[in-house]
């Protein structure tokens, strides 16, 4: 059975990683003002949206996943055709429509694809599976990179799916924003009333920023920081700590808002390195998607991996 991954395009994984595993990528549609961009994970399309510099203006961009339609016409038309079986990946269905949109969608394709196949010449029946990793960003990279570990290794459907749904159960993903008036002002756009802690922070001059967990469709603070950069060390030496511990999935996850050079100059990556290193742990790099930027603000960085369940100390 041929089986493959698509995913939404705010799931953060390296482009290699996506081009390696031919894994598709469901766009996501992005307006700042007159200037339309289509995230799906494109390199030249990601750098056209850092070249423009737009700053703070990003925070009032309307962003649109891929509709239900445009889920439909990319099975039909491509993946009915190219797999047998096929799991969607997406971002937390507690802040996006677009889990809701693949299922959808599913009834359609799953009602539709045979008569595709068989104008094809292709025989059998096709599978959809829809999972929803219950995280955002970097933190949907685990379920990514087990997935393909299982397709890889001949796993049955039944047998990923249960797998995928432990991991994404179990999986984290933090966050540390660089703009925290940015990041308000985005929340004020939406009408997110989760990020209420942030007017107290605003109102001091201290610099001092949330750390932001999202872990099971919730997302919101599980510690303060003064600076960013001591932040980023922070955030990074408690995943070393979680790496020597033992994870769920031998990988680590950053994706970064910006030029994703300037990850390996920030306080605490080179001993996140090391220990990921000394432990057979795959440090991946990954840029923040478009969406993700004009959500949370260029310049953060975002990192998941799968563990135990344990308590956070920061």
């Amino acid at each position: 059975m041929r089986m493959g991954l698509a995913i939404d395009a705010s799931c953060d994984i390296p482009q290699a990683f996506l081009q390696r595993h031919n894994i598709a990528v469901m766009p996501i549609t992005v307006r700042v003002d007159d200037e339309v961009f289509l995230d799906n994970r494109s390199q030249v399309e990601l750098h056209r949206f850092l070249d423009r510099n737009l700053g703070s203006r990003s925070h009032s961009a309307e962003t649109e996943p891929c509709s239900v339609e445009e889920v439909q016409k990319l099975f039909l038309e491509k993946l009915v055709l190219e797999q047998d079986c096929v799991f969607c990946l997406t971002i937390t269905a507690t802040r996006s429509p677009i889990n809701e949109h693949v299922i959808k969608a599913s009834f359609a394709v799953l009602k539709n694809y045979r008569a595709v196949r068989e104008k094809s010449g292709i025989t059998g029946p096709f599978l959809m599976r829809v999972i929803d990793t219950r995280n955002l960003f970097a933190g949907t990279a685990p379920a990514i990179v087990e997935a393909i570990r299982l397709i890889e290794a001949g796993e049955t459907p039944a047998a990923i799916r249960e797998r995928l749904t432990y991991i994404a159960n179990n999986s984290y993903g933090y966050m540390l924003p660089r703009d925290l008036y940015y990041l308000r002002a985005r929340a004020k756009k939406k009408g997110d009333r989760s990020v209420g802690l942030f007017s107290a922070v605003l109102g001091s001059a201290l610099d001092i920023k949330p750390l932001l967990r999202g872990y099971r469709g919730d997302t919101g603070p599980v510690g303060k920081v003064r600076g960013f950069d001591h932040g980023a060390e922070t955030l990074f030496n408690y995943a070393a700590e979680r790496v020597r511990a033992g994870l769920l999935v031998p990988a680590v996850c950053v994706s970064y808002g910006g030029n994703l050079a300037e990850l390996a100059k920030l306080p605490g990556y080179a001993e996140l390195r090391t220990t990921c290193e000394a432990c057979g742990v795959e440090l991946m790099e990954a840029p923040m998607s478009i969406t993700g930027m004009v959500n949370v603000g260029e310049g953060a960085v975002t990192l998941g991996f799968a563990a135990e369940e344990h308590v956070a100390e920061f």
